[in-house]
This record gives C-alpha cells, structure tokens and sequence, in this order.
C-alpha cells in the first residue's frame, strides 16, 4: 500500500511540475508578446515608422511581420513627406500671397503675411481667416470657403477688405479659393491679390506730397495698360512694360495685338483682340482663367489673367479702355502641380480612378452627342499575389511601375493609361474602331508576357488579362460600361484567353454580373447589418466533457426567402471581390458578443465552431483582431474552435501555421473541414496544430451502402487516431448513416437528421447521443 501511494506522490508532483512549467511557458509567451506589441504601439504612436520592433523566441515572428509592416509605412511616410515639403517650398518662394486653409491657415507665405499685416508668416499658422478681414465680409467669405471645400457651385473670387491696420486704414483685396489635397485631406489654397493702394478713413487728412495718380498706377504690381477710343495704346505702366517687354515708348499708338498673342493655355486657340471686343459691346471682356500671352516675336510665354474694362468721360461716353494683366505664371504652375498630383497615381505616374472615370465620361458624352466611338479596356495582372508574398511590397511597387511603362509604350499617345487599384489598370482608346483596340490589347498581352521581373535571386513571369468593351451611342452610365469591362476582363482569366470582348449575350458575362450585383448587396449588408447567425447542433458519440457543440452558420436576410439566403449563393462573388475577411469579422464578432452576453447556450466545456476562408486566413491582421474580440466580450479561448478547409491551409500555409499556432497557444481549437475532398495535404497536417478532422460529406451520405466510401473514411479515421486527431462527420441524414459513423469509431456527429440549422437563440445543444 505504502508503495502504491508512494507512486502516486511522484506522479502527482510530475504532474504539478508539469503544469507550473506549461504555465510559465504560456507567462514567458505572453509576457514576450506583450512588450513585443507595446514597442510596435509606441513606433506608430510616435510617428517613427523607421524604427524597429525587437523581439526573440516567441515573439521574433511577431516582430518580423510587425517590422514588415512598419518598412511599408515609413515608404508610404516618405513619399507623403517629400510631396508635401514640396509643395511649402514652391508657396513660400511664390511673389503672390497664398495660404493653405482648412478649419484654420496651417501655412502661408510672408507675402500673405505682409498684405494681412502679420509680422511673419508662422504667426498666421493656426489663426481662421475670419480674424484677418474686415466685420463687414467675414460671413460672405466662410461661405464662399465653405463652398469651395465642398465643390459646390460659387463664384470663381470676391473683392472683399481685409481687417483695419492701427491707422484705421483698409486694403482692398481679390480672394480667391481653389480645393487641393494637403496632408492626406481637403484643404483651400488660398491667394490675395491687393486690388489697389491701402484707403484711409474718412477722418483722416490727406498727408502732403500725396503722390499724383499716374505715380500710383506706377507703383502697382498689375500691368496696367491705358488705350483711346480707337484701341491705340497711350500708357503703360511700369509692371506693363516688364510683363509686354515693350517700353511705354515703343507701346504708344501701336494696339495690343500689335505686341502681343492672347492664347488659351489649355488648346493654344487665339483669343482674338479683347480690346477691340470691349470696345464693341461697351463692356468688360475677360481674356478667361486659362489666359497665355505671348510676345509677338514668340521668345516669352506668361500664363496671364487679363480683364479690359470700358473707359468713360464725364458725360458718359465711351474714350477708351483700361487693361489690367496680372502674371499668374508662378501660381498657376503650382495650380498645375497640384492638379497632376490630384489626378494621378503618385506610384506609376499613369492617371488614377479619379481622372480615368472623368475621361471615360468625356468620352460617353462625346459617343452620345457626335456618334464617335471608342473603346474601354480593363486590365488585371495575373499573379501579381506571388510577387508580393514572395519578396514583400516594395517588389510589387517595382513591378506595377514597369509594367505601367511596357503598357504606357505600347498604346498610342492619343491613348489614356490608368491605374483603377492594386494590379488593374484601364485603357481608353478614344477614336478607335473595335478591331484596332483587339491588336492593341492583343500586343499589350504579347509584350507583358514576354516580360521578366527580376528581384535580387528571383525571376518571375506574369500575364495579364484584358476585357474589351465598345463605347457607342447605345452605351449606358460610366460605371455600366466599367463594369461590363470588369466582366470581360473577369471571364478573360477565368476561360485563360488573355482577351475577351464583351457580349451581353455572352453567358458567362452574365454570371459575373450577376457577381456584381451580390458584390453590392453585400456590402450593404455590411453596412446594414443584414446578416443573420444561425447554428447546426454537433453531436458528441459517446460521452464527453470537450468538443464542439454548435457551428456557427451565416444567412443573408431576405424578405422574400423564409429563413435567409445560403452562403452558397454569395460566397462566389465575396470570394471574387475579397470580402471574405470583412464577412468572417462580422461573423466572429456577432457571435463572440452574443456567447459573451448568454444568448449562445452551450454544455460546459463544450466549444462554438465558426468557419474561416482562406482569405481570411491569409489576412495578416485578422489574429491580432481574433485577440481583440476575446479581450473584449471576454470568451475564454477555449470556448471557441476555428474550422479551416485543406485548400485555405494549403494556399495560406504560412500564415495558416502562424494563426493556428498562436490562438491554439491560447487554447483555441481547430477544425481542418471538408477533409479528403482533396486528400492532397497529408504531408501538411503533422505540422499544424489540429484539434478534429472533419471528414467531407460526400463519404458520409451513403456511408451505410457505399463500400468504397467506408474503406475511405476508415483510412481517414486510422490517420486521426495515428496524429491524435478526433474524427467530426457531417451531413449525416440518415439512420444509416448514423449507425454506421459511430460503429466506424466516428467522436462527433453533424447533420439534417441529427438537428437542422436554427437561429442562434432557438438552439439547445446536446451533449452526446444516448
């Protein structure tokens, strides 16, 4: 007797030893992870994407991705940063005032300083522009602001005063507002252009040796150019002289298009005499905001805004007009600056989104108005995803840039290049029967093929899929005609062609259309909240005091289908246009809520089953969001089993491994579903962390009769209990089957005969059979 509790002492004190070690394992683990994710917290709270996560053993994978990530966002840091440094350095050096505005000025120019009386430009950084003007206009120009951030109709400037100086003076001022992009957000670019010398109160004298008005006109920094009734110049002021490059001398008598060409900027059109046009109409002309004027021998070119104004006596008759120039040369350059960044992708240099949408418009309107015809290409890369998950981001962005050039080389200038995200790009090919743009996308297939992206020691070799679409008369909407682009691309992959021309008689077409139309009822549904959980009980064989008890099963809700719409009918299209992951987050979410508040009932001990798609599972963020949602509703980790299919696994495998090793770390379990539906990953499942195998249904519905079905689940079975592997069995319908899955040594059971799905709070588990 003494002997036999002697042995029990030791195999009691191995045990508890045993214990203490595994829990100051999973303490070293935590602890390592922890300060692990406090150091990446700290990084991206400080802003200095250029440091580094350190961490070692169980911590060094975590640190790897953490870095991998902090890599991308100090690129990203970057290429902002210089943009935007940029952009300062050519305002701060611009001769007119400007400032940037958003809710408040976060920058201006020392000439803005000047004209707003400000002793320096960074004493103006945080001020409203509400404080620098006159009581008289400060709610006219919030409201001009506020319409010019919001891109609604407006006038194009105002003439406003700006707030009285210490004398009491006020300067007269043109304001205008143009929206720009400023630090990742809208912002008004903002300019003042002084309309005349600073007026004193009316109280003040007039202080002697006032300077004569020609004197005035002299010291303005407008060109202002004076002619008589027939249009002959007789004055030019000094700014008009350096503007025209002809001296006031040489200028008199001479008309203005003797000196110089008014052309538009955007076309190079004359814009013809407008002196000789104000004189006519006895009105003021303007030469527009995209004025150029060149000088007659063609040497010069200034970007210029021009306005003539109608000359009158005292009796009111017409003498001549008055010419006001302003050089616009320095800020419209900015202007285009900026409109190039708005309009194109900052990575390829091609037009992005934004820009090719506005064209592709351009193009229907002109298709539906003069019966032209052109044609829209969609373009996707073909494994793009190998290059990124081989060598890292930074060798996707090197080959989206070369393969932007081999396209951009292979269409015709006339034509435009786009990048529509990620590896898609789009070509409008505007004038363009349809069986040229063929041997266009044809040509664009042949040279990406061809082409070789070399990274360090690897090559890779790529493709490409184009769908062609004609843009006629008949054509719909822009985003109609984009998405049947987006269809003929889809069906180019899919059927391997590289081109295919888009059909609406085309059948596969039209499924994937019909995709399109799920892709947007889903992400309504998203928003909307409109799915619904349901669960299917599994049944324990024989007693038992772990496993799962429910699957977690999702429903899209539909007023016209009792009971909600199958993922079967949805799972295409959320697979297709990558929301997956967006869907298993509302799924885990949903149900670690209801399971952390009582609505999910299960026996103790007892696990909740929620399936992930290989999407999800290759979503790096996704285990640090499955953290999260625990901490928060506070389920215990064991409280919940993960089932993932072989081909995720396999697709994924090294973040699957990653994923499963850390959450069963934690005590989650796992599940690898649909087994033997490929029987292709044997030599995968000894280095994952499993739980249950759960053997596809196809070998389960005749299991009683079907004898070949037997021997193979038999096999399965002998696999489990070889890797320590319980066995889960589902679609089991019948009796039959049933009978037979226990009788083969089958743990749990799923199935229409054994409970059909029910919405979450009508389910009452069992624990087991019997």
């Amino acid at each position: 007797m003494s002997a036999l509790l002697g042995t029990l002492t030791i195999s009691l004190a191995v045990a508890v030893l045993l214990l203490l070690g595994f829990i100051l394992w999973r303490e070293r683990r935590s602890a390592a992870l922890t300060r692990a994710a406090g150091q990446l917290e700290a990084i991206v709270r400080s802003g200095k994407f250029a440091e580094r996560v350190r961490g070692s053993g169980p911590a060094s994978e975590f640190a790897e991705n953490a870095n991998r990530l902090l890599e991308q966002m100090a690129m990203k840091d970057l290429m902002i940063g210089e943009r935007e440094r940029s952009l300062v350095g050519l305002l701060a050096g611009l001769q007119e005032a400007v400032a940037v505005h958003r809710d408040h000025i976060v920058f201006a120019n020392e000439r803005f300083a000047a004209l707003t009386g400000a002793t320096a430009a960074e004493h103006l950084t945080g001020k409203k522009i509400a404080e620098l003007l006159h009581p008289d206009y400060t709610e006219l120009v919030v409201e001009h602001l506020r319409r010019s951030l919001a891109a609604e109709p407006g006038l194009e400037r105002l003439e406003i005063e700006l707030h009285p100086d210490t004398e009491g003076g006020t300067a007269r001022v043109e304001l205008t507002a143009v929206r720009i992009d400023y630090q990742g957000g809208p912002a008004l670019l903002l300019t003042l252009i002084e309309m005349g010398p600073r007026s004193l109160p009316a109280s003040t004298p007039a202080r002697s040796g006032r300077p004569t008005a020609w004197e005035t006109l002299d010291s303005l920094g407008e060109g202002i150019i004076t002619t008589d009734v027939s249009g002959r110049i007789d004055y030019v002021n000094q700014a008009g002289e350096q503007l025209i490059g002809v001296s006031a001398v040489d200028a008199l008598g001479k008309s203005i298009t003797d000196i110089i060409q008014l052309l538009d900027e955007g076309d190079r059109r004359s814009l013809g005499d407008p002196v000789r046009h104000c004189l006519a109409t006895q009105s003021k002309v303007t030469a527009g905001r995209r004025g150029l004027m060149i000088s007659r021998d063609g040497t010069e070119e200034r970007s210029v805004e021009l306005t003539v104004t109608p000359l009158k006596g005292q009796k009111g008759d017409l003498v001549g007009t008055v010419i006001v120039v302003r050089d616009v040369s320095e800020l419209r350059g900015i202007t285009k600056q900026m409109s190039y960044q708005a309009s194109h992708d900052a990575l390829t240099g091609l037009v992005n989104r934004r820009e090719f949408e506005r064209r592709l418009e351009e193009s229907l309107q002109t298709a539906h108005t003069n019966e032209a015809k052109h044609v829209l290409c969609y373009l996707d890369l073909d494994r793009f995803k190998a290059v990124n998950d081989t060598c890292g981001h930074m060798a996707g962005d090197g080959m989206l840039r070369e393969v932007a050039a081999l396209i951009k080389e292979t269409v015709r200038d006339s034509d435009t290049v786009g990048r529509l995200g990620g590896d898609e790009f789009g070509l409008l090919l505007v004038g363009c029967p349809l069986d040229k743009a063929r041997q266009i996308a044809d040509d664009v297939v042949r040279k990406i093929s061809d082409y070789r992206f070399v990274w360090k020691d690897k090559i890779f070799n790529i493709g490409i899929s184009v769908g062609l679409i004609e843009i006629s008369r008949e054509s719909g909407a822009p985003d109609e005609v984009m998405s049947a682009a987006d269809s003929a691309c889809y069906v180019a992959k899919k059927q391997g062609n590289h081109v295919h021309v888009y059909s609406a008689r085309d059948e596969a077409v039209a499924r994937h259309r019909g995709e399109i139309q799920w892709l947007q009822r889903l992400q309504s549904a998203l928003k909307d909240n409109r799915f619904e959980l349901m669960a299917q009980p599994i049944i324990a064989s024989s007693a038992t005091e772990t496993g799962p008890a429910l699957e977690v099963l999702l429903r899209l809700q539909d007023e016209n289908v009792p009971g909600g719409i199958s993922p079967a009918e949805f799972l295409r299209a959320a697979e297709r246009y990558r929301l997956m992951a967006d869907v298993d987050r509302w799924v885990v979410q949903t149900a670690l809520t209801a399971l952390g508040r009582g609505g999910i009932r299960l026996p103790s001990s007892r696990s909740l089953a929620i399936n992930l798609s290989g999407q999800t599972l290759g979503d790096p963020q996704f285990l640090e969001f499955v953290v999260d949602v625990l901490d928060r509703t506070g389920v215990a980790p064991t409280q919940l089993c993960f089932e993932v299919t072989e081909n995720s696994v396999i697709t994924n495998i090294e973040h699957a491994q990653r994923f499963i090793g850390v959450l069963h770390g934690m005590g989650c379990q796992f599940a690898l579903d649909d087994f033997g539906r490929g029987l292709s990953s044997f030599g995968n499942l000894k280095n994952l962390s499993l739980d249950y195998l759960k053997i596809d249904g196809t070998f389960i519905r005749n299991l009683a009769v079907d004898s070949v079905n037997q021997a193979m689940v038999a096999a399965m079975i002998k696999l489990a209990r070889t890797l320590n592997f319980q066995v889960i069995a589902e679609q089991v319908e019948d009796a039959g089957a049933l009978d037979a899955a226990k009788k083969m040594g089958v743990d749990f059971l799923q199935g229409f005969y054994l409970g059909r799905p029910q919405p979450l709070a009508r389910v009452v588990p069992a624990r087991s059979i019997g």
